[in-house]
Order: C-alpha cells, then sequence, then structure tokens
C-alpha cells in the first residue's frame, strides 16, 4: 500500500479500447466507496465514452475527440487544468496519460510501475504501483490502483444500466428473435485475431442444431464485409452488426444464453455482463487478458508463433484456422451448463 489519501477531486484517465475500459470500470466503483464524498471524473476518448456515460458513480466524463485533435486538444487540456484534481489516476502507462496526468497540475499522480509503463510515462507521474509484469491480467492490474490507495480490491462489480429507451431499441432489435438465443461477435480491431467467415458459420450452425437456439451476429460497422460473408454460407441467423450503438449492444449481450468470438471489446462486455462467453484467441493471449470469470471457456489456437501480438498476420493466421468445431461446441456445452450469472441491472461478481 503506498501513502494515506483523502482526496477531494479524483481524475481517472484512460482513452484505451473498448476492453480496457470495460474492465477498468471495477475500479471506479472501488474508488466510490472508498471516497464516497470526493467528486470522480473520467478522460475518455469518443469510441468508449458509452460504456462511461451515465455511469453510475461517476461525477462527470470528459471527453476528448481524437478524430478532430487539432481543434480540440487544447480545449481539453484547458478544461482538465481547470477542475484542480488533487488526484489523478493514469491507467493507460502511455506518454499521452502521463502527459495529461501531469498536466491536470495535481500534487499527487499515480502511474504504473516504470517497468511495466511504456513510451516514458512513469516520468510524468510520482506514485507508483507494485511492479506485476504480465503475469497478472489486466483487470486484477488496475485493481492494484486501489491497493495503492489503501482500498478493499473486492467486490468486482459492473453496474451497466440502460435506459427504458434503450432497453426498448434492445427489444425492437430482437423483435424476431426467439427469447433463447446466442451472440457471436463478427471482428476484431486487429485482423490477426479475427475468426473465419466459415468458422463461424459452422458455430452458428451447431448452437442451433444441438441447442436450439437462435443466433445473433454483432460487431462494428467495419465487420459488415464480415458478416455478409457468413450470411452467404446460408446459415439463418439475425444479423445486427453495425445496426446498434454499443450500449444496445450491451442489452443485445445481456439477455443472451452465451457469446462466442475473438478476442475483442465486447468479449469483456459480455464477461461483465454476466453472459458466458466462449473466446476464441490467437495472436494475443488470455492470460493476460482473457474475460474475466470466464477463463475456462478460452480456445488458444495452436502455432509456433502465439501469441504473437501482431496486428496482421502474414501467415493466414494459421492459430485460428486450428481451432476445431468441435472444440467450440465442447466450450459451449459447459458455458450452458453455467448459464448466466448476472444481467445488466446487477452486474456483481465476486
Amino acid at each position: 500500500m503506498g501513502v494515506t489519501f483523502d482526496p477531494k477531486n479524483i481524475l481517472i484517465v484512460l482513452h484505451g479500447s473498448i476492453g480496457d475500459v470495460t474492465r477498468a470500470l471495477p475500479l471506479a466503483n472501488l474508488i466510490r466507496r472508498g471516497f464516497p464524498k470526493a467528486t470522480l471524473s473520467w478522460t475518455v476518448e469518443t469510441p468508449s465514452f458509452p460504456l462511461v456515460e451515465n455511469y453510475p458513480g461517476l461525477d462527470e466524463v470528459i471527453l476528448f475527440d481524437r478524430r478532430r485533435w487539432w481543434s480540440t486538444f487544447g480545449p481539453f487540456l484547458r478544461k482538465i487544468r481547470s477542475k484542480r484534481f488533487d488526484l489523478v489516476l493514469d491507467l493507460q502507462r502511455h506518454f499521452k496519460s502521463g502527459f495529461i496526468s501531469r498536466w491536470s497540475g495535481a500534487p499527487h499522480r499515480v502511474g504504473f510501475h516504470r517497468l511495466d509503463c511504456k513510451e516514458f510515462n512513469w516520468i510524468f507521474n510520482n506514485h507508483f504501483i507494485p511492479e506485476t509484469g504480465d503475469v497478472i491480467s489486466k483487470l486484477e492490474h488496475y485493481l492494484k490502483f486501489a491497493e495503492y490507495l489503501g482500498l478493499n480490491p473486492r467486490p468486482i462489480e459492473w453496474n451497466f444500466k440502460l435506459t427504458e429507451q434503450e432497453e426498448s431499441s434492445v427489444g425492437r432489435h430482437l423483435g424476431n428473435v426467439n427469447r433463447s438465443y446466442a451472440v457471436l461477435f463478427v471482428g476484431s480491431r486487429w485482423e490477426s485475431k479475427q475468426w473465419f467467415p466459415s468458422q463461424a458459420a459452422e458455430c452458428a450452425r451447431l448452437i442451433q442444431e444441438r441447442h436450439k437456439l437462435d443466433v445473433v451476429l454483432l460487431g462494428g460497422k467495419d465487420d459488415g464485409g464480415l458478416a455478409g460473408e457468413i450470411i452467404e454460407t446460408g446459415v439463418s441467423v439475425t444479423n445486427l452488426v453495425g445496426r446498434t450503438s454499443l450500449r444496445e449492444a450491451i442489452g443485445v449481450i445481456a439477455r443472451a444464453r452465451i457469446a462466442v468470438g475473438p478476442d475483442t471489446g465486447l468479449m469483456h462486455i459480455a464477461a461483465a455482463v454476466g453472459t458466458p462467453v466462449v473466446s476464441l484467441w490467437g495472436a494475443t493471449s488470455p492470460l493476460r487478458t482473457g474475460p474475466y470469470g470466464f477463463e475456462e471457456l478460452t480456445i488458444q489456437g495452436k502455432a509456433p508463433c502465439v501469441p504473437c501480438y501482431l496486428k496482421s498476420c502474414p501467415i493466414g493466421r494459421i492459430c485460428m484456422q486450428s481451432i476445431e468445431k468441435e472444440e467450440i461446441a465442447g466450450k459451449i456445452r459447459i458455458a450452458l451448463a453455467r448459464g448466466s450469472l448476472a444481467g445488466v441491472s446487477d452486474g456483481v461478481r465476486a
């Protein structure tokens, strides 16, 4: 544990991916519980903004629009400085987040240990959590900040709450879907992490034939081509790829019996809302970034270079090709036996 803290105005800096922001939300809940009278803010970029928008326990979300950085960065920094934060938690561990942390002027700026940082991030902060390396998951790594502040790092909980309007939109999206259905995640930001349309189609068929569940495809607008290739195989699915907001996708996943797909942000949302998720791994490793609570449902593809952490694969994703239908089927049986642990309204995990 670090020094004794009694903050009045706290800032979390994490502009990361949907998966990273999802995994950091339990830390925000612990901070709110530990410092109930403090003001708690979060600075984030546009793609992950819906995850923290109106999130219980957060007093303010400060948005940085990186798409127009030349006109937005100055006002963004001025707003950060004007808030007079006294404690900043730098969860990004890159140069940019460190710069934002230092620019805030906060007297206490907590970051990762120097050996766990990137891009000289450590030069901007003045408190550091202990070194861990890559032997613990990212979620557990974030919880080290709670320990440093003298807080109990449990319980691990998510509190996604959709509005009535959002719940109604989810219902409309699922209007032609049976009450029991599975979600397949179509794509991933990295080409190297994507599964093949033929694999997804085979998975959809086995779910329908063996478990009598409908199948819903989810993904972003950039995944539309992959979704089209899956549908071209003749499999019957409900295609919601690129047709939901991120918050609507949370609701779709939360109502599902099971989710299946590669390493992607939606995979972590599934774990957060308690929907059993079978995750497929190739270029990355579930040891560091697997879905919390569903580690036994991971499948690591086989190849001499696994995990390579390359965004684009030069050898045809042989690791993902190695994942066979029956291997996925076995994990699906286990997942369905577990059942759903929680819903959108009560995402509490021990």
